[in-house]
């Protein structure tokens, strides 16, 4: 398979990395991680004046309708900055399940109050939760976003609602996190009256499917501005009268970043591909894709914090933001053990 982008995906690329580096600055990210985890200008430049968080929902439903791969570039982007946005939750999650599964009345009232930024909505989803009539009940444990939520869809494996946060029944614990850019909360839901979505599968389907492809994007641009800023740093840093990326060993150590960041990116897109083109791959493709890598974010995530030294270890410097998100993401939507049980599921059969 030869994958390269279109001239329009390539604008994407251009138009996405060159917003995310002017705006998605060191001090921004930290300040807002100093408070509930939004860098709410960065937001809303990112809904309102370029229009980006339409990407990925069709333009029947009032996105830009684009697909996968294009909400696959935005995420890359964003996290190369580790940026501190409500995007997987809000966007990749819950905007996506309306788009697919919610009927035109809740599309017409909740997509463009999530696409401009206005409302900020909680994926919460656990298998137990119960429902009598329209009123549910149950606990999700981790909600990215879920302390800043207005709304949220809660989902099992069968039956989704759309339920306010202020709804009675509602209880939202913040909680304390490692990466502070994306904070958890726990959202506890006791006979809390929500609004059935018309068909729960396909928004489960449609959340299940942009939130890998986000995470799994995210992580390949954490895992190549690892790359880049290390090796930014090997050309500055002297050592014997020589730059310190003129080692044979260190040079390795980048070698073995880049070839894995290589072969991430091949995972992403594929599975981005196999989504927009709806083909058969698409589930392995999805669950190759995010546990290859958020793992290689992981490595590369470590190894930039050992080849920067001493200060690599220290608050001042970002590769701890870096790290905390790439072991966070390797964390969520399900362990990476558990998405390479189910590719070994896929090809193997009953010989996994």
């Amino acid at each position: 398979m030869h994958f390269a982008f279109t001239d329009e995906q390539a604008m994407i690329v251009e138009t996405a990395q060159a917003f995310f580096r002017e705006n998605a600055s060191s001090a921004r990210t930290r300040a807002a991680m100093a408070n509930d985890g939004i860098d709410r200008a960065l937001w809303d430049a990112f809904c309102a004046e370029l229009g980006l968080s339409g990407i990925g929902i069709p333009e029947a439903v009032g996105g830009a309708g684009l697909g996968l791969v294009e909400l696959a570039i935005i995420a890359e982007a964003a996290g190369a900055q580790v940026s501190a946005l409500p995007m997987l939750g809000s966007l990749a999650q819950c905007a996506q399940a309306i788009a697919a599964g919610g009927s035109d009345a809740q599309r017409e009232s909740w997509l463009p109050r999530l696409l401009s930024g206005e409302v900020i909505a909680g994926y919460a989803h656990d298998a137990g939760f119960v429902a009598d009539g329209n009123r549910i009940s149950g606990e999700a444990g981790f909600v990215a976003h879920g302390g800043s939520a207005q709304v949220f869809l809660a989902s099992n494996n069968a039956s989704a609602w759309i339920v306010p946060a202020d709804a009675e029944g509602v209880t939202v614990t913040p909680l304390t996190t490692m990466d502070q850019t994306r904070p958890y909360a726990r959202v506890s839901f006791q006979g809390a009256k929500g609004e059935p979505l018309a068909d729960p599968m396909a928004a489960s389907t449609a959340a299940h499917q942009a939130a890998f492809v986000v995470a799994a994007a995210e992580a390949l641009g954490g895992a190549q501005e690892a790359l880049d800023r290390t090796v930014a740093y090997a050309k500055e840093r002297v050592q014997f009268g020589r730059p310190i990326g003129s080692f044979q060993a260190y040079k390795h150590r980048l070698a073995d970043m880049m070839i894995e960041i290589e072969q991430a990116r091949s995972a992403v897109y594929w599975a981005a591909c196999a989504v927009d083109e709806g083909s058969d791959e698409a589930p392995l493709a999805l669950h190759a894709a995010k546990s290859f890598a958020t793992d290689t974010f992981l490595r590369c995530a470590g190894d930039m914090i050992q080849l920067h030294g001493g200060i690599g270890f220290t608050w001042e410097h970002d590769a701890h933001l870096f790290f905390k998100r790439a072991r966070a993401l390797q964390s969520m939507l399900g362990s990476n053990a558990w998405h390479r049980e189910q590719v070994a599921a896929m090809i193997l059969g009953e010989a996994a």
